[in-house]
């Protein structure tokens, strides 16, 4: 009796495609505009560029993911978000400067640095190897970056330290978790536009980095 062979299904194959495809441009894209933010931010160290101020950072910030939110199906939606990775470096710049003024203030930033690159390195590689979902944890991050994001303004307006440090270290914590839940987004299609993926895993990154920093800097009796 002939033996019948399974035929092998193309439909998982053809599925697969296209997030492979959303995986590799959304990491090329993020890897380029990491460069180019890491560029901005050296060039207004440089120039010793003041920092915008919270008003006008918020308003270019939101102004530029609407922007590109409005976009994201065109190549427009590549140039604004370069836009906003250029602006966020400019902000970065003043931020590091006094930082690096500090004594220890360079393994502070490095120090920084590799712990962001570290966690971002790590949750990437366990989402896309172990294609875990976490689509469940999605409205709680929502949530808790709504309210660290209104604690970190009420800090700030209100010079707040102590309340500023908390917000820092919750940031770390959701910032982790954002980039499990995007990374999963990807992996299982629930994100299939790339520059979208891009801008939310940058943002991720910019504000975890940024929150060790100033965890560090505490820690260190610098801030």
């Amino acid at each position: 009796m002939a033996q019948v062979r399974p035929i092998p299904s193309t439909r998982a194959t053809a599925a697969a495609t296209p997030v492979n495809k959303v995986v590799r441009n959304t990491y090329l894209l993020l890897s380029m505009t990491l460069l180019f933010s890491a560029a901005t931010a050296g060039a207004s160290m440089a120039l010793g560029l003041p920092h915008p101020g919270l008003l006008i950072t918020l308003v270019g910030y939101f102004g530029l993911l609407f922007l590109i939110q409005r976009f994201r199906n065109s190549a427009l939606g590549i140039l604004f978000v370069f836009a906003l990775t250029g602006f966020m470096g400019l902000t970065l710049g003043p931020i590091l400067s006094a930082y690096l003024r500090l004594p220890n203030g360079p393994q502070l930033v490095m120090t920084a640095l590799g712990g962001t690159g570290a966690i971002f390195l790590g949750l990437s590689a366990y989402a896309l190897v172990t294609r875990k979902d976490f689509s469940f944890v999605g409205g709680f991050l929502f949530a808790g970056i709504l309210v660290a994001f209104l604690a970190g303004i009420g800090a700030v307006i209100f010079s707040l330290p102590g309340l500023a440090l908390a917000v820092s270290a919750l940031f770390v914590l959701l910032m982790a978790g954002m980039i499990l839940y995007e990374t999963s987004q990807i992996v299982h299609g629930g994100e299939t536009n790339y520059i979208l993926a891009t801008v939310s895993l940058y943002v991720s990154l910019f504000n975890l980095f940024t929150s060790l920093l100033h965890l560090l800097g505490a820690f260190r009796g610098d801030d």
